[in-house]
């Protein structure tokens, strides 16, 4: 068995035609197309809803959203399996979800990691080939998107229900893949806390932990007798032309005797992408291996996190900053609040209940304070 998993998957104004089209070779070029087609499984993350109606929720960062023609192109891309366990599917509220829910079962997408509800999108999914076995596991940090006993939306990360889903899934299947999506936006190393929580997940089980969401490669690490990636970048999403941005890893997967993992490295031209050649492959591999490295010594992680939240914290603070002392007596006793008000802005309110409730962010805001 032969599974390839790319990461996110968002159809764009720019390369919209050619999903509608179908054009899969324009998309990902001959190389990566003849690459693509000859695994036996194909997965990526869905990270947009289709659908024609935009109803945007109230939540900080963009409100993604594709054109359902754009399904043609999803499709001819043959996807054994999509994940919706992602930070945008909610993105257009329930109807883009249902709208997307209703388009993969139509054209015959099997998807996993978000449902009508929590219990119903907390189930794996377990692909079958020559008497192998293997389940998939998507769950998604808490931001606007989350699932819940009585609303759609996709499977959160639970420590107190994901990891017994992943024993229990275990015990059914072979080999068990965890896709895991969290961690800071284009940062290349795992927090300590996405460390600790994508190991606990390989003790419960796991055979390869995959994180995506950080939209850049990142590093890997060979815990117990399991492999875990930190980031792998993005499949086909033409939102930016950062420096993360411009290249990834499909994570090719050979199951036999035992779970092998290579990498296919992909760069970003424009709107598509394509196999990367020669010293691109150079670039980006040695620069996925010396991560690699550095986060195999003690304390790396620690020490790397607690710089990058020094660089970082700042944002958080003008999010939660509000009125000194006296400036708030002013207000409160001259200007009836106004100053308050004017202040915390729905977006502002927004960004600190995003800021507190993301997992990321939160670990984040809490070692740059401790630096401060």
């Amino acid at each position: 068995m032969e599974i390839l998993i790319a990461s996110d998957l968002v159809p764009t104004g720019s390369n919209e035609d050619l999903f509608a089209q179908g054009d899969i070779r324009a998309l990902l070029g001959e190389e990566l197309f003849k690459i693509w087609n000859a695994s036996d499984m194909r997965v990526f993350n869905l990270e947009v809803p289709l659908t024609d109606q935009e109803t945007p929720i109230a939540k900080t960062g963009p409100n993604l959203i594709a054109k359902t023609r754009t399904i043609h192109g999803i499709k001819q891309l043959q996807p054994t399996l999509v994940t919706l366990a992602n930070n945008h599917i909610l993105d257009q509220g329930t109807q883009g979800f249902h709208s997307t829910k209703r388009l993969l079962e139509q054209y015959n997408i099997p998807f996993v990691g978000a449902a009508d509800n929590v219990v119903e999108a907390a189930k794996p999914h377990i692909l079958h080939q020559d008497g192998i076995s293997v389940g998939i596991y998507a769950c998604a940090e808490n931001e606007f998107t989350i699932a819940t006993a009585t609303s759609a939306g996709a499977n959160p990360f639970d420590p107190l229900e994901s990891l017994d889903h992943i024993q229990e899934l275990k015990q059914k299947c072979d080999y068990v893949i965890v896709l895991y999506h969290g961690g800071k936006e284009h940062y290349r190393y795992p927090s300590p806390n996405v460390q600790r929580v994508c190991r606990k997940m390989v003790q419960k089980g796991a055979d390869l932990v995959i994180c995506q969401h950080s939209h850049c490669v990142g590093a890997y690490e060979n815990y117990l007798d399991s492999k875990i990636i930190y980031g792998h970048g993005n499949f086909i999403f033409d939102y930016m032309d950062s420096e993360y941005w411009q290249s990834s890893l499909l994570i090719k997967i050979h199951i036999g005797e035992r779970l092998e993992v290579n990498y296919v490295p992909v760069v970003k031209q424009k709107h598509v992408i394509r196999a990367a050649q020669g010293s691109e492959v150079d670039n980006i591999l040695n620069g996925f291996y010396s991560r690699s490295e550095e986060i195999s010594q003690e304390g790396f992680v620690e020490r790397r996190y607690q710089e990058f939240a020094h660089t970082n914290t700042e944002a958080y603070l003008k999010a939660f900053s509000g009125l000194g002392k006296w400036m708030s007596r002013i207000d409160r006793k001259l200007l009836n609040g106004r100053l308050l008000k004017q202040r915390y802005s729905k977006p502002n309110l927004l960004a600190m209940q995003n800021f507190i409730e993301c997992e990321a962010h939160r670990e984040l805001l809490l070692a740059g304070l401790k630096t401060k």
